[in-house]
């Protein structure tokens, strides 16, 4: 009898404790309609998915309006996942941490940074504590912390917070085109050898 209640309590436990480190970032970001296309282009780059294999991730959303100056660029696909990637925190950032930074500052490693395609270290984040409640956002030897912290949008405390900020983390480097993974052409590829 012992055995059998064992073999039903454990599946029970293994499936309480997997629900409660998983997170669906669009699902949480589906309640706020100021920050849709962000959300869609989450999915669209399949950077959703990333984020939702993670855990200790902060999410750093930005407004449609933000989104539309992004998107009108005509950037790839490619590119856009490497800008957004910027915008996924390696560490998590919920308003209190962010207000009570030692030394008034951190450098955050980005999802872009662990992709290993950012040369050096332009796939870190730069957050300022600017006296009292002024925080901003900079990518790593820019120079231009360009973006502010503009409030807390939902958290799933220690495991993802998603914030809002006030504009897009962008450089030469990561919008950059980026090459669409090629569709082979069999044709070309056999004339071009042959």
């Amino acid at each position: 009898m012992a055995k059998d209640m064992r073999q039903v309590i454990t599946p029970v436990l293994l499936l309480l404790a997997v629900e409660t480190h998983a997170h669906n970032v669009t699902l949480l970001l589906a309640n706020h309609p100021s920050l849709s296309s962000f959300n869609h282009y989450l999915t669209q780059t399949h950077l959703a998915d990333e984020i939702n294999q993670r855990n200790t991730i902060t999410v750093c959303a930005v407004d449609d309006g933000a989104m539309y100056n992004l998107t009108s660029k005509g950037y790839t696909i490619s590119t856009l996942k490497n800008i957004l990637s910027l915008h996924v925190l390696l560490d998590y950032f919920d308003a209190r941490k962010l207000h009570q930074l030692p030394d008034g500052s951190a450098l955050a490693a980005t999802l872009f940074q662990a992709t290993g395609a950012a040369p050096e270290n332009t796939g870190f984040v730069k957050i300022t504590n600017k006296r009292g409640s002024n925080i901003r956002f900079g990518l790593n030897g820019a120079g231009d912390v360009s973006s502010s912290f503009v409030k807390s949008i939902e958290q799933v405390p220690y495991d993802i917070s998603i914030i809002q900020i006030s504009g897009i983390l962008l450089s030469d480097t990561v919008s950059a085109p980026t090459p669409v993974p090629a569709e082979m052409n069999l044709a070309e590829i056999m004339s071009a050898h042959g």
